[in-house]
Parts: structure tokens; sequence; C-alpha cells
């Protein structure tokens, strides 16, 4: 389970840079199950338009394909042999941005599968984001964007967490 105080931070932020953006927060569910469950789910209440599919980037349904698994120390992702064949090598994954840190360009982010619809509302589980570490800033956008990097699947991870970018930078 992913840390309130990590998208406690998220949503403050985001927020914030929808605010400064001068953006309106639409308090609406992106999903119609629980929040922080599950794939998310594409409002169709929503303003921006659904991801469209790319033969060039990582297919989000493979990536929400993961399994949980029940252990004593709570929910444990049990990937299948098509995501851990990802791990450590070179990925492009299209996506939308959710914001960890305050500011116009972002070296830190989530990227989801769906767009926030909610300050307050997680869009999707885990399996649904990547965290995002960037070599260079990214500008912040509402749109999708597209970024490669070294995909790491994390089998354990304190924030409960799936996949991580590292080393990333924006494509087309």
């Amino acid at each position: 389970m992913l840390r309130p105080r990590l998208f406690g931070l998220a949503f403050t932020l985001t927020l914030g840079l929808a605010t400064a953006l001068g953006v309106s927060a639409q308090p609406q569910l992106s999903s119609p199950i629980a929040a922080g469950t599950g794939p998310g789910v594409h409002s169709p209440d929503s303003p921006f338009a659904p991801l469209k599919p790319r033969s060039d980037v990582l297919s989000w349904e493979l990536l929400t394909s993961v399994v949980q698994k029940s252990t004593k120390d709570g929910m444990k992702p049990v990937f299948n042999p098509g995501q851990l064949a990802l791990d450590q090598k070179t990925q492009r994954v299209q996506g939308f941005m959710m914001p960890l840190e305050p500011g116009e360009k972002q070296k830190h982010f989530l990227l989801t599968s769906v767009p926030m619809t909610c300050s307050f509302c997680v869009p999707g589980g885990p399996e649904s984001m990547v965290e995002v570490k960037t070599k260079t800033a990214v500008r912040y956008s509402m749109e999708p964007v597209v970024v490669e990097g070294r995909f790491v699947v994390l089998k354990d991870d304190k924030y409960g967490l799936y996949y991580r970018l590292i080393d990333a930078v924006q494509a087309q």
C-alpha cells in the first residue's frame, strides 16, 4: 500500500501547481472503484483524451496486469514473466504527470495511466503508475508525456510502488 505521506504531498503539490498555472481542479473521481486500487479508469467527464495506443511505448495493459498477493507484511506484487523481462532495460512510457515537487519543471514525478481529475484522488493503484526520476527537468504538462529511461521492477518498495524509471529523458 502506498504511504499516505507521499500521496498527500503529491496531491497538495498538484493542487498548488494547478492553481498557480490557472487550471481549475475539478472535484471528480478518476475511477468508480476504490481510490488507490486497480489500473484506473479514464473518466468520461475528463477534459483530457485517453492515451492513444502506441507501439513504441510500454503497454499499460502489461504493467497493470500485475497480481497482488496478501502476506503477513501486507499486499505484495507478483510480477508475470513479461513484466520481469522489463527490469533494468531501457523502456519508453507514455502517461500523465503527477508532480511530487512544486514548480513548473519536474525531475521527480509519477506517470499515471489515466489523468488525475481530482487533486485528492489517486487515479489508480500502484500498478497504474511509474515513478520517474529524470536527468533534466521536464516541463509540467496536463497532456500526456513520453519519457525514456532505465526501467526498474520494484519487488518490495518502501513506498508501495511497483515500477520506477531512472535517468529518464523526455521523448516524443
